[in-house]
């Protein structure tokens, strides 16, 4: 059985805080849900998180593998296996998975990305135990056969040509991150290579899967209206007994903060007009630099308001026709991405221009109250849309898991972001928003 729920110190997360315009003191209220955390014998992280507004419960269940795991020539696997999840199971036949999640009148997805790979489904109430035994029957027992492996392989193919084909700037994209980031893990595409693809096997599928997707490296999240004492015991009855696996322990570079300008070229022979890449290495989404960083995201991109948007995508004098950007994570690094698409390459050069002038401003001028107070209150709608239902919630809290593995801090993660000051933002942006530390990619059509 499981060790006993422990639930959070203040059992609440965060919620709400009102932010008056123009003001910098933050009165906050603190609407709470109940969080009960703990851990099976076999390592299972499990997230309980009760609400009874509507009769639905969503499971999530998140393994802690993405591609940076992947190596060299074997790239793909973890896009692949978000696939080959749903191929059958010693008591499920391919997948009919699916199909007894529409039958229940649930609705399910799933997602795969650079450092973890997500499950997750919306049921009535009383379909949870259908929920569990189908995430844990995978779990234990995944049927990797040769024909569905053929058959996964070959749709990923088709879907990496897909991609490529339909977008014109994908190869650049590529090569910009091989610019940004400096190890084979961070900087190789989440789908892989053709070549990649193509050659691998069904043996490498059976081991990337008994090493990574293990009670071990997993959290499985329940929220929703259910009795906490019920899940509790059909989780024990359905994931106790799947054996842990070893104990994984990728050897992943650490991330070495350097300055280095880059100024580079790319010949897109697919692209229609001239664009740029531009980014900037800032710091890892576990520093304290973090909660200013997410705040400048918005001051720059979020919203037709934002600094870049006004500036660039102006109706009277639009310099660029298509621009987008923001932070990126991957596992203990970060980078902010800025792309845009513009009519001649003089106009990329504008757009440069025109981006570090908006950041010298920032630079040296504080923002108002008010201004502050408008990206501030953006910011906390978007974090609380997070747990707008069930489903977001779950995936939240698998993701928050993931990423801090430690939830004693999180009622106060969102004061973190709204406290953060004029002062914070200028000695950011004088950090990591340089000339120095900038990488930039021209795109040049032929």
């Amino acid at each position: 059985m499981p060790k006993e729920g422990r639930p959070l110190s203040g059992f609440g997360l965060f919620l709400l805080g009102s932010l008056a315009l123009g003001c910098s003191v933050l009165a906050q209220q603190r609407p709470s849900f109940p969080l009960t955390h703990f851990k099976l014998r076999n390592g299972l992280q499990v997230i309980l998180s009760e609400d009874f507004s509507l009769p639905l419960v969503s499971v999530a269940v998140a393994y802690d593998v993405g591609s940076v795991y992947e190596v060299s020539g074997k790239t793909g696997l973890a896009y692949l296996m978000e696939n080959l999840m749903f191929s059958g199971s010693a008591n499920v036949s391919p997948r009919a998975h699916i199909n007894y999640i529409n039958r229940a009148g649930g609705q399910f997805n799933a997602a795969a990305s650079e450092d973890m790979t997500l499950f997750y489904q919306t049921v009535p109430s009383n379909q949870l135990a259908l929920v569990l035994w189908l995430e844990s029957d995978r779990m234990k027992s995944l049927e990797l056969s040769e024909a569905e492996f053929e058959k996964a392989r070959n749709d990923h193919l088709d879907d990496l040509r897909q991609r490529k084909m339909a977008d014109p700037y994908l190869e650049s994209s590529l090569s910009f991150d091989q610019l940004l980031y400096s190890d084979f893990a961070y900087s190789h595409p989440l789908l892989g290579t053709e070549d990649d693809v193509r050659n691998l096997t069904l043996d490498d599928v059976k081991s990337f899967y008994s090493t990574y997707y293990v009670p071990n490296n997993a959290v499985l999240c329940i929220t929703g209206n259910f009795n906490k004492l019920k899940a509790t015991e059909l989780v024990a009855r359905y994931f106790e007994t799947i054996p842990a696996g070893k104990t994984v322990s990728p050897s992943l570079e650490p991330w070495i903060y350097t300055k280095k300008q880059v100024l580079k070229s790319f010949e897109n022979v697919l692209a229609s007009a001239p664009a740029f890449h531009l980014g900037f290495r800032i710091g890892s989404p576990s520093s304290n630099d973090f909660y200013v960083l997410s705040i400048i995201d918005y001051i720059l991109l979020r919203g037709q308001s934002s600094r870049l948007t006004r500036r660039l995508m102006n109706r009277n004098n639009k310099i660029a026709y298509q621009l987008s950007g923001g932070i990126e994570k991957k596992k203990d690094r970060a980078v902010y991405k800025i792309f845009g698409v513009v009519n001649t390459p003089m106009m990329a050069d504008q757009c440069l221009e025109a981006i570090f002038s908006e950041l010298d401003r920032l630079k040296t001028a504080f923002l108002s109250e008010d201004e502050l107070a408008r990206y501030k209150n953006m910011f906390k709608q978007d974090y609380l849309g997070r747990f707008s239902s069930s489903m977001e919630k779950a995936i939240f809290l698998c993701e928050s898991y993931l990423t801090i593995r430690n939830f004693d801090d999180l009622p106060l993660e969102l004061d973190r972001y709204l406290n953060v000051t004029k002062n914070d933002i200028v000695g950011i942006i004088n950090r990591y928003f340089t000339a120095d530390n900038s990488i930039v990619l021209n795109i040049k059509t032929k």
